[in-house]
């Protein structure tokens, strides 16, 4: 067999089809990419992780979803569970909720949870408005409201516009472990990964325990290493604290 006849076989496809290709950059990848420059360049970035075992909580909502799913007609989410632990965790550290402003640091009173919503071409991050007055179920539900005017397109401006922390359940999509950009002008944003079991020590012996990972990203200017320690051992307290019997509320 010649040589081209084998290079024919490799490479079956047309050669138009394997030409590079534009794609033109929408007003919402624009904004996504001026707002992440803006972060990156004027924000000084620090990670940190921690691992909470969350293996009541996984008890709980596969105790409750089936009835709050008759009732509510919507899933009853583990992100309505992180969200309200964030939530407790920024009223006992409100330092988390502020922005950078040169000479001062301005400590927002109302807590408004920005919640990144993945659609077909893009990620928005719409508003849960006073996020600290609502429960579980109201967060589920909120939740799932903002999802779905996200992925039809209907989301007004105002529903993006205010946000003081944010929060996303990269989980969703298989994620370990990651690096997220700080919303900026925020001072943190925080990322649920996926609920794995893995063998842990619990009272000197293994046991397969539910784990998921927190990765914090913060901004240096405003946040050190031991209030954001301080913070987010108190989220994975408040995870860990879900139980069988608790309630949505």
């Amino acid at each position: 067999m010649s040589q081209s006849s084998i290079m024919e076989m490799i490479v079956p496809h047309p050669q138009e089809e394997l030409a590079d290709y534009a794609i033109d950059v929408t007003p919402v990848r624009r904004t996504i990419a001026e707002r992440t420059l803006q972060s990156v360049t004027e924000i000084p970035h620090a990670l940190t992780v921690v691992e909470a075992d969350v293996t009541n909580l996984v008890l709980l909502r596969s105790k409750l979803k089936d009835g709050f799913m008759r009732q509510e007609g919507v899933n009853l989410t583990y992100f309505a569970f992180f969200i309200q632990a964030v939530v407790r965790a920024i009223k006992d550290y409100p330092i988390m909720n502020s922005t950078w402003a040169d000479d001062k640091i301005i400590v927002k009173r109302d807590i408004h949870l920005s919640v990144l919503v993945g659609t077909e071409d893009s990620v928005l991050a719409p508003v849960i408005r006073s996020a600290d007055l609502r429960n579980i179920a109201g967060l589920a539900l909120e939740i799932d409201r903002l999802a779905q005017l996200a992925r039809t397109g209907k989301l007004a401006p105002s529903d993006m516009q205010g946000g003081t922390f944010t929060v996303n359940n990269t989980g969703a999509f298989g994620s370990i472990s990651s690096f997220p950009t700080v919303n900026y002008p925020q001072a943190a944003i925080l990322t649920f990964e996926s609920i794995v079991k893995k063998p842990v020590v619990v009272d000197d012996r293994i046991a397969v325990r539910s784990m998921v990972r927190l990765c914090l990203a913060l901004d240096h200017r405003i946040l050190d290493g031991v209030v954001c320690g301080r913070f987010l051992q108190r989220v994975k307290e408040n995870l860990e604290a879900y139980g069988p019997e608790s309630s949505l509320d």
